[in-house]
């Protein structure tokens, strides 16, 4: 057996080689994290142990409130009444309704499928249908950043994609939360009351609204009062204060991603310090953070099921991306945003990776689900693959169309 920071060293050094290399080829570094992950995977070559994956929630997490963080940090007030109300309404729209699309087609296709055999439909269709549903808000922003600074792109499309994929994370978030009540009631089999079905989530989305905003508050007091503001104290303090309100939350039984998600948009809004947290976070942690992060991802993937899952990943694409283009579509039509936006912005909200992929890992740390989460993590792994390699060369070709790149 490998020891422990050995084993770290080399998903760290593999990870990290893959990223440089995919970057190479224009595509997102995340891609080769996770295909590094697979290469790496106890199941594949068996260099590293299935016990030592098995293990890494401690990582994860901390992974988790850093990318969650981030996320609360891109919701600045001032910057989305700036954007208008346009750009709210696609995001609203496109978020949701893919939620519903894929939620509604995997119940179907679950209904009248080989996961029907021996499988309840409250207690299995059901949740796997929700859980799937909520894991297709998100967006990528990077990948679209990616090709927008490479092509110098502007314009209302890609002005409108940059700022749909860097709020959509919020509705996954939340959408992931009330999935989770809702399916570990029914995989329980708990009686669907009032209290099951709307107070305990209402208790545990506020609670996690709440704690998050006392958390940044208090960040945002000791922020003023020190007195040394470099970068490592910075750090610390932030790390610190986002683990604490990690753990509460966990603690007090309240959603952990969404109450880091807020501590980020309390700092954001009212530390007088923002661009300067935000930005030493970025600088010097983010692409540690996601080495680790997206490279224990893939080592999480379960061949044994993909011999099921491959149709899975496909359908969940495709559902995905009829909610996204329909979403887009009604949402600017309704903002009465110009024909360019309605029928281009859509292409660029293709690329998914990042906080979905922490979001199936949180499912397998909830024994509830242990029926259905190595399937839901395999699917959103293929599926992030999938739309991390086609999202970028969507994302160009729609960009262009639009007439907003001339190459």
């Amino acid at each position: 057996m490998i020891e422990p920071i050995l084993t770290v060293g080399i998903i760290i050094f593999v990870g990290f080689i893959l990223g440089e290399i995919v970057a190479k080829i224009k595509l997102p570094k995340v891609t080769g994290y996770i295909l590094a992950g697979v290469l790496l995977n106890p199941d594949l070559f068996g260099i590293i142990s299935e016990d030592f994956v098995e293990h890494t929630s401690l990582i994860t997490n901390i992974a988790l409130s850093f990318i969650t963080f981030s996320v609360g940090g891109s919701l600045l007030f001032s910057r989305i009444k700036k954007l208008g109300k346009g750009i709210i309404g696609i995001t609203v729209f496109e978020a949701e309704l893919a939620f519903a699309a894929i939620a509604l087609g995997f119940f179907v296709l679950g209904s009248f499928s080989i996961l029907s055999v021996g499988n309840s439909v409250l207690a299995f269709i059901l949740p796997l249908s929700l859980l799937m549903g909520s894991l297709g808000s998100p967006t990528d922003p990077s990948a679209t950043l990616a090709i927008t600074h490479e092509y110098r792109a502007k314009g209302d499309v890609s002005s409108t994609i940059m700022g749909v994929a860097a709020f959509d994370d919020i509705f996954g978030i939340v959408n992931y939360t009330i999935a989770t009540v809702i399916g570990g009631v029914l995989i329980l089999n708990q009686d669907l009351t009032l209290n099951s079905m709307v107070l305990s989530p209402l208790v545990i989305i506020l609670g996690a609204v709440a704690l998050g905003v006392v958390i940044g508050f208090i960040l945002n007091f000791i922020t003023c009062l020190i007195e040394r503001e470099t970068e490592g104290a910075l750090i610390v303090l932030v790390f610190g204060m986002l683990l604490l309100c990690f753990g509460l939350a966990s603690l007090l039984g309240f959603d952990e991603l969404l109450s880091t998600m807020t501590m980020g948009i309390i700092v954001v809004n009212f530390n007088k310090k923002r661009e300067k947290i935000f930005s030493i976070l970025e600088r010097s942690m983010e692409e540690l953070i996601f080495v680790l992060f997206f490279t224990l991802s893939g080592m999480h993937l379960d061949f044994s099921v993909l011999s099921t899952t491959y149709l899975l990943i496909l359908f969940f694409v495709m559902f995905r991306v009829v909610g996204k283009v329909s979403g887009t579509w009604i949402g600017a039509s309704i903002s009465k945003s110009s024909g360019k936006v309605k029928k281009y912005t859509a292409g660029g909200l293709i690329p998914q990776g990042g906080i979905v992929v922490g979001l199936a890992l949180m499912i397998k740390q909830n024994p509830a689900f242990d029926g259905i989460s190595d399937i839901i993590i395999s699917t959103i792994i293929g599926a992030t693959i999938v739309h991390e390699l086609i999202g970028p060369i969507i994302a160009k070709t729609s960009l262009k169309r639009a007439g907003e790149i001339e190459n």
